[in-house]
Formats: C-alpha cells, structure tokens, sequence
C-alpha cells in the first residue's frame, strides 16, 4: 500500500515534468523517459516526445549502454561472495591466457587495470561482432596503455574480460547467468540483451540541422557484459532499488555499498566535480549531494542511474538520441528537486534492542592524546568513534562477537578496536590499531607509551 509519505506533490510533479521537458527540447532528443524511485518503489514516471499524440511510457525499451557495466558487476561480486575467487586474484589464476593476466579483478572493476578505453579498430559499437570472435580480437596487439594499478582509466576490454570470466566460473553464457542470477530474482522482466517489443529506435540528431538519422543497432557481442543490454525505466528504478538497498537473493546490503564506495581516484580533469570510481558505480558529488550509479551511452541511445542514498531518492533518465541531453544532469536534478522540495522524514528514534552493559561502559569521551572524542552505541548494534569538534578521523565499528570491533569506513577501516583491561577488570585505554585513547588527555594512571611526564601540566612559568 502506497503511503502519504511515498506520493509526490503535484507541485513537486510539475516541477520534474518541467525539467525533462527542458531537457528534451533543449538537448533535441526524439523522445525522453524518466522515473524517480522513493521509499522503495518508483513513485513518478514521465516522458516527452517529438511524435505528437505518442508518448513512452515505463515499459518502452531504450538500450542502456555501460549501464550494463553495473550488472556485470554484480556477477562478479556473487562470485566473490560465494568464496569463488578473491577481488586481489591476478585474471590468469581464474582465465588464463588472455595475456593480460597479470591485472586483478578489483582493478577491472574498478578501471585501475592500465587496459586501453576502447577496443582495436573498427569503432566496436557500429560494427558486427563476428569481426571480433576472440579475447585476443577485443584487446589488441598492445592491451596496455598504464600499469596496472596505477590510475583510473575507463576500459570496455576490462568489462568484456569480466563477462568472460563469469561464463568460465559458472560455466554459461554471461547472457543466461544474468538472467538466472540478477534479472529473474529482481523482477526485471523487461532487461534483456536483445530489443523486444515496444523499444525506441536510435536516432542521431545532425549537430547543425534539425535532421535526424536512424543508428544502426550492432549485436557486441564479446563486448556485451560492457554494454549490451536494453532496459525500461521501470526495471532500472527496481534496479537502483536494489543497489540502494542490496537484496539477498543477489547481493547483501554490505557489499553493495562496496559497490558504491569509491575504489579508483579520479582524472585531474575530475577532481572539481568530486567523481570518482567504485565496483561497477560511478560516484559523485554535486552540489554537496552524494550520488552514485551509472550512465551510459551507444550509438543512437543515452541513459543515466543515479541513486542519493541518504535522501532516500533515485532517477533514471533514458533518451533515443547519439548526443544531445544531458541525462545525467538531468537525473541528478530530478534528484534534487525531490530532495529539497520534500525532505526525507527521518524513522522514529527507537532505543536499543538490548544493552551490553559491558560495552556501555565504553561510551563517552575518549582522547587521543589531546585530541577528543567521543564513543557512541547505536540501536543497530555498531560502535562510533569521532571528535568533538572540528573535522578529524571517524568510523563505525563492528563488533566481532569476543569484545573487539571492526572499522567500517574512512582512516579506520579495517582497523581493530579494543579494551585493554588492568588485572582487576578494570579499562585502562582503548587500542586502535595501536594507538592509545584514555579517558583523561595523557592519563598518568593509564598505560601511554613513552610515558607521561611525573610533574604533569604545568603553565608558562615552566618554560
């Protein structure tokens, strides 16, 4: 049932209409499609069209380009979390003989591989696939443009390399392990790899003119997992459901917010807008607003998934045209109209299922030498550790079930907490990975490595 929460108001829904009316017209695209999703379930769609007295609706086809990427991800990630391979593995140890073996699955994911953007010519997505029949077709005679690791740099090989690697663990085409393992489990009855009934066709818009003429649609083939698929924006508002919240059909919520979590540095030309780089997601920042997802772009076809996870609110934004929209300007906008025009309401505050009196213990203030912070315990069973006041190093922590906790996130991650106890049981400090937090700045009575100084504070008539 739809709840007053969920539903947009009518100025709200004007206000998103106007916007892809804005975008369709002044970006020139034969048509435009769009969806929001909030609380969980897509709660506006909208389109507009040159083709009077036709518009598409959420269940019209438009091809999604590298938005596919995201998808092929997930694969891998199944198979990471079913103890099939680690993210560190060099590609070789898994699929061997490509010859580019010696870059790891995280860097693939992550395009930090040194794998060049594109593959060798002609230009791969307007011609047949049947001219590049191997792995060693879509590399080249020189795969490498940087050493691995080293920077971001956007590869579609690196995708195509991904793909094959799930058809080599799970021993099937990429195309049916999609299926089997993400569209079927999410409910997108309208993803597919091949165009079906009704879909938009692809047009160029001529640059100088208002002219249009037809793409052709080219089948990638080795190249698929890079870019194949064509969607609706009502599967991909499912789609960023899911990668909202993850789904344990698919993927835990832990790791997709791995996903999300940057893992490449950005180019120099990127640093102002903030993109960086996760697991098969694009994240950004615009206009203090953290967004992550994926755009994607083919001959004839533009298509933008962006997801703000802390407003609770996703976009999508499909248009049949080569150039010409901004769609992921556009979605991150329809973002931002929702965000400001109807802020999330906050769940109720709800107190913690149980205490562990001996973790309460620990809440307070801690100091880090001079530094302050303070220890928090939340209602969902996770530890926070920040300061005071200022910007310094924070995280959450959690907990390991034998009195040591986790880092989650930031300078911590990772990293061990621990209570070290005096003989009697009681807490003399806190160990952070190795570093020491007392409750009193440099407590003398608390185990400080390199001591405290016997005389103590002192003023400036000590200098």
């Amino acid at each position: 049932m739809t709840t007053s929460q969920d539903e947009l108001l009518p100025t709200t829904r004007r206000a998103l209409l106007h916007r892809i009316a804005v975008a369709q017209a002044e970006g020139r695209a034969p048509s435009l499609v769009a969806a929001v999703v909030r609380g969980g379930r897509a709660v506006w769609h909208g389109s507009r069209t040159s083709v009077d007295g036709h518009g598409p609706d959420e269940h019209v086809q438009y091809r999604i380009g590298s938005i596919t990427k995201t998808f092929t991800a997930v694969l891998v990630l199944r198979l990471r979390d079913e103890g099939l391979l680690d993210l560190g593995d060099p590609l070789e140890k898994h699929l061997p003989g490509t010859g580019v073996g010696e870059t790891t699955i995280a860097e693939l994911l992550a395009h930090t591989s040194g794998l060049a953007a594109e593959s060798p010519a002609p230009w791969w997505e307007r011609s047949p696939a049947s001219l590049r029949p191997e792995l060693s077709d879509v590399l080249g005679d020189q795969p490498f443009l940087h050493p691995s690791g080293r920077r971001f740099h956007y590869s579609n090989p690196g995708y195509t390399l991904l793909g094959a690697l799930v058809e080599k663990l799970r021993g099937a085409p990429w195309e049916d392990v999609l299926r089997r393992e993400v569209l079927e489990p999410l409910g997108l009855k309208r993803t597919s790899t091949r165009p079906q009934a009704p879909h938009a066709g692809g047009w160029a818009v001529h640059p100088w003119a208002d002219a249009m003429l037809p793409e052709p649609v080219e089948d990638l083939g080795l190249m698929a997992p890079a870019g194949q698929l064509w969607s609706t924006t009502d599967d991909l508002a499912q789609f960023a459901v899911f990668l909202a919240k993850g789904d344990d059909r698919v993927l835990s919520p832990a790791t997709v917010l791995e996903m999300r979590t940057p893992a490449a540095p950005p180019e120099a030309a990127d640093v102002v807008d903030g993109a960086a780089y996760g697991l098969g997601m694009q994240v950004q920042r615009r206009d203090g607003r953290l967004l992550v997802g994926h755009g994607g772009s083919l001959p004839g076809f533009l298509a933008s998934l962006t997801i703000s996870v802390e407003d609770d609110v996703a976009a999508v934004v499909l248009a049949n045209c080569t150039s010409g929209p901004l769609v992921s300007l556009a979605a991150a906008d329809l973002i931002r109209i929702v965000a400001e025009a109807e802020p999330r309401i906050p769940e109720p505050w709800r107190p913690m299922a149980e205490v562990d009196t001996a973790v309460l213990e620990l809440a307070g203030q801690w100091y880090w030498g001079t530094h302050a912070f303070a220890l928090r315990l939340t209602a969902d069973g996770l530890v926070s550790l920040e300061p005071l006041s200022g910007k310094g190093r924070r995280s959450r922590f959690r907990a390991n079930g034998d009195g040591t906790w986790t880092g989650l996130e930031g300078y911590y991650a990772g990293e061990l907490l621990k209570a070290v106890r005096r003989p009697d049981g009681a807490v003399d400090h806190l160990d952070l990975g190795s570093f020491v937090f007392t409750r009193q700045p440099y407590d003398e009575g608390a185990a400080v490595p390199g001591g405290v100084d016997p005389d103590g504070w002192r003023g400036s008539g000590s200098f």
